[in-house]
């Protein structure tokens, strides 16, 4: 068992969300030795924003392209945080509804075990409504799942 820094995965991968410097945020992640990226993504499809957190896991090596297991473990990590925004129904253009949200990927070891293995946090804060410019109101959601 190593000495680790207590930090939370899903805590650091809102936080990096939420705050405009996230200068504080980057170093904790990086004292940790864990990975994460930040993104933005809009639309009226669920499936173009899982493919847009995917394809930015994948460009900055947070998930290894090829691995089943690693691509599998951040897909129910991002609906998990999906089912926050959307209040359930993981569904967006069919309800004439759309979202224009702000994202973040962390991998790391949360746990003093390290048996325990890589976890992936998925974070997603913005707004969530009609595709009427005024018409949304905030969301957010957090996915975390082991990998």
């Amino acid at each position: 068992m190593k000495n680790k820094p207590n930090f939370r995965i899903g805590q650091l991968a809102i936080l990096s969300i939420l705050q405009d410097d996230v200068s504080v945020i980057d170093e904790k992640i990086k004292q940790a030795n864990w990975q994460s990226c930040i993104g933005r993504v809009g639309s009226m499809e669920s499936n173009k924003i899982v493919a847009a957190i995917e394809t930015a896991a994948k460009k900055n090596k947070i998930v290894k392209e090829g691995l089943y297991r690693e691509t599998h473990a951040l897909y129910h990590a991002i609906i998990e945080a999906l089912h926050g925004v959307t209040r359930g129904q993981v569904q967006l253009g069919t309800f004439q509804r759309t979202v224009g949200l702000r994202f973040s990927v962390v991998r790391g070891t949360p746990y003093q075990e390290d048996e325990e293995g890589d976890w992936i946090a998925v974070a997603l804060y913005g707004t969530i409504g009609a595709p009427i410019k005024g018409q949304e109101h905030e969301a957010i959601g957090l996915g975390i799942n082991h990998i």
